[in-house]
C-alpha cells in the first residue's frame, strides 16, 4: 500500500471533520446527483475547451486593462462566444463612469554611461503619460530621511530621470518558486478559528503592513514631492520580483498631502492632474544604476514612450449571459458564477485572471451541454458575469450588486436598501487565485453551507478537493456579494507561482497556466452551480453584515 496515499486520506478526513459539529448539523444528507456529476466530469475532463478560451483571452485579447480598447475587443469576443454556446440575455452591463482608457503603443529604454551603454528591463505603468519622442536625462536618486531633506531637490528635477527608492537587497530563492498545498496546509485551513471582521476588503493586493506605517507614509510623501516636480520620468523597482520578473500596476498622480491614502482624484479620471511618465524597472538593473551613482559615475536614461488615451466613453461594462430557469416557482431565482475579466498590462493577464474567466466560461459550456443532453433546463436561472474594474477595487462587481441586489453606502457598511432580486438570489461562485486546481472552499463564516458543500465535494476527493474552512478570503469579487448578505464564495486553490511570479507581473502569460488544473476547476464549479440551481431551497445565508467599526 502507498504510504503517502494512506496519509493523505487520513488528513482529508481530518480536514472534513475539523469544522465545528454545528457547521455540519443537518437533518438529512444533502443529495448529490451522481449521474449528472459523471456527465459533468466526462464533458469537463474529456472534451474541455478551457485552454482554447484561455488562448483567445491572452494571446489574442491580452492584456485587458480596464477602460482599454483591448478589453472592449475581448468583451466583443466573449459576447460572441456566449451567444454561440446558446446562452440567453447575453449583453454588456454598464457601470461607471470609470474614466479614460490607456494603451501602450511603443516603448524603448536604455542606460548610457561613460564606460558603455546597456539595455535595461522596465515597463511603463498604466495611465502613465508618454514622452515627446526620444528623450534623455541624467539619473538622480532621491536620498532623503525627512520631508525637510526633500527641499534640496526642489526645482532641480525637471530635466532628470528620478530613481524613487533605495537599493533593494536580493536574496537568492533557495525555496521553490511554485508549490502546491500539502496536507499540513489544508489541515491548518480546516481547523483555523474563524476570523472576525474583515472580508470586505478591496481589490487584489490586500492591506498595508502596520509596523511599517511610518516608512510607508514617508515614501508616499517622497513620491508626491517628486511627481509635483514633474521630472522627465520616474523609475521604481517595486517591492518584489527578481531575475527580470517585475510587478507593474498603475501610475500615481500628485495628491494633497493632507488627504488620506487613496483619497482624491484617480489617475484614470478625465480631469486627473498632470503627472510625469512612470516606469517600473527590474530590480537588478535598478540596483546597478544606483550603485554606479554611488561611485559618482553619471548615468543617463534614454527613453521613448508612446501611449494612447481613450476618452470617448468613460463608462465601463461587465459581460453577462444566462441559462434561463425553467421551474415555474423558482425559475426567476438566480445562481451566479463569475471571475474578473480585466487585467494589468505588463503580461497578458493569464493567471490573473483569464484562468478564472476561461474556467467560468467552460463551466457554462459544460452546463449547457449537460442540460441540452438531458432535454431540460435548470430549475433556477444560471448567470455568468465577467467583471471589469476588479483591479481598481472590485468596481464592476460592486456596481452590479449595488444596481441589482442592494444599495450599500460603502465598504464595510451593511446595505441600506434591498431590491426584490436580493430575496431571489441563491449563491455566487468566484475564481481568482491563479492557475492552481481547486482544493476546497472558503465558507466566509457561513456555517450553514458546510454540510452542503461537503456533500458536493465528495465526488472530487480523488481530484484533491476536500477541504472546507470557515475563514474568509479577500481581494476579489465574491466580497461584493458577501458585503450585502448574499452567499458569495471563493475556492481554495493551489498557490503554484501566483504570488511569487505571475500576479500582476510581466510573466503573467499563457505558458504559466496548467491545463489539467483548469479542467478540474471547471468541472467542480459546474457541479456546484448545477446543484445550487437544482436544489429545493436556496443556499443558507449568514446574518446580515454589521457596520464596520471605526478605524483609520
Amino acid at each position: 500500500m502507498n504510504v503517502f496515499f494512506l496519509s493523505r486520506r487520513v488528513v482529508l478526513v481530518l480536514c472534513l471533520a475539523a469544522i465545528t459539529p454545528a457547521a455540519f448539523a443537518q437533518s438529512e444528507p444533502e443529495p448529490v446527483d451522481v449521474a449528472v456529476v459523471e456527465q459533468i466530469k466526462k464533458e469537463g475532463l474529456e472534451n474541455s475547451h478551457v485552454m482554447e478560451y484561455l488562448g483567445w483571452m491572452t494571446d489574442v485579447y491580452g492584456p485587458r486593462l480596464t477602460g482599454s480598447p483591448m478589453l472592449d475587443k475581448a468583451s466583443d469576443w466573449a459576447i460572441e462566444e456566449m451567444t454561440g454556446l446558446g446562452l440567453s440575455n447575453v449583453h454588456r452591463d454598464d457601470w461607471g463612469p470609470f474614466g479614460k482608457g490607456w494603451s501602450l503603443e511603443s516603448f524603448y529604454i536604455a542606460a548610457e554611461t561613460p564606460h558603455g551603454d546597456f539595455p535595461v528591463i522596465a515597463y511603463p505603468k498604466a495611465w502613465s503619460p508618454g514622452t515627446t519622442g526620444r528623450v534623455a536625462g541624467e539619473v538622480v536618486r532621491i536620498e532623503a530621511e525627512s520631508v525637510e531633506d526633500l527641499e534640496k531637490y526642489r526645482g532641480q528635477l525637471v530635466d532628470k530621470i528620478v530613481l524613487l527608492q533605495p537599493i533593494r537587497d536580493i536574496e537568492e530563492p533557495f525555496e521553490p518558486l511554485a508549490r502546491r498545498h500539502d496536507d499540513s496546509n489544508l489541515l491548518r485551513m480546516a481547523t483555523a478559528v474563524p476570523q472576525t471582521g474583515g472580508g470586505q476588503g478591496g481589490g487584489q493586493g490586500g492591506g498595508q503592513g502596520g509596523g511599517q506605517g511610518g516608512a510607508m507614509q514617508f515614501q508616499r510623501q517622497v513620491t508626491n514631492f517628486v511627481l509635483q516636480e514633474m521630472p522627465l520620468a520616474v523609475l521604481d523597482r517595486g517591492a518584489k520580483g527578481d531575475y527580470g520578473t517585475l510587478f507593474v500596476s498603475g501610475a500615481s498622480i500628485p495628491t494633497d498631502p493632507a488627504a488620506g491614502f487613496g483619497a482624491g482624484p484617480r489617475v484614470q479620471d478625465l480631469d486627473a492632474p498632470a503627472t510625469p511618465p512612470q516606469l517600473t524597472m527590474a530590480v537588478e538593473h535598478y540596483n546597478r544604476i544606483a550603485r554606479l551613482l554611488d561611485k559618482d559615475i553619471p548615468v543617463t536614461i534614454a527613453l521613448d514612450l508612446q501611449v494612447a488615451f481613450t476618452t470617448d466613453d468613460p463608462m465601463e461594462y461587465n459581460v453577462i449571459g444566462e441559462i434561463a430557469g425553467t421551474d415555474p416557482d423558482i425559475g426567476d431565482e438566480i445562481v451566479m458564477l463569475g471571475a474578473h475579466f480585466d487585467s494589468w498590462h505588463a503580461g497578458t493577464g493569464a493567471t490573473d485572471n483569464a484562468s478564472g474567466s476561461s474556467v467560468m466560461m467552460e463551466a457554462m459550456r459544460i452546463l449547457k451541454s449537460v442540460y441540452d443532453a438531458r432535454g431540460e433546463g435548470p430549475r433556477r436561472t444560471i448567470r455568468i458575469a465577467l467583471w471589469t474594474g476588479e483591479e481598481q477595487g472590485l468596481l464592476g462587481s460592486r456596481a452590479y450588486v449595488n444596481e441589482h441586489f442592494a444599495e450599500s453606502p460603502g465598504r464595510g457598511q451593511p446595505p441600506t436598501k434591498l431590491f426584490p432580486a436580493h430575496e431571489k438570489f441563491s449563491g455566487y461562485f468566484n475564481m481568482d487565485n491563479g492557475t492552481g486546481k481547486l482544493r476546497g472552499v472558503y465558507l466566509q463564516g457561513n456555517e450553514g453551507v458546510a454540510p452542503i458543500f461537503r456533500a458536493w465535494l465528495t465526488p472530487f476527493h480523488d481530484m484533491g478537493a476536500a477541504t472546507l474552512t470557515l475563514n474568509n478570503t479577500g481581494g476579489t469579487d465574491h466580497l461584493a456579494f458577501d458585503a450585502v448578505g448574499l452567499p458569495g464564495f471563493q475556492f481554495i486553490q493551489e498557490p503554484i507561482a501566483y504570488s511569487s511570479r505571475t500576479h500582476h507581473s510581466n510573466m503573467d502569460n499563457y505558458d504559466h497556466v496548467i491545463p489539467d488544473d483548469l479542467k478540474q476547476a471547471a468541472t467542480i464549479i459546474a457541479t456546484f452551480v448545477y446543484h445550487t440551481a437544482q436544489r429545493d431551497e436556496q443556499l443558507p445565508r449568514k446574518p446580515m453584515p454589521a457596520p464596520a467599526p471605526p478605524g483609520p
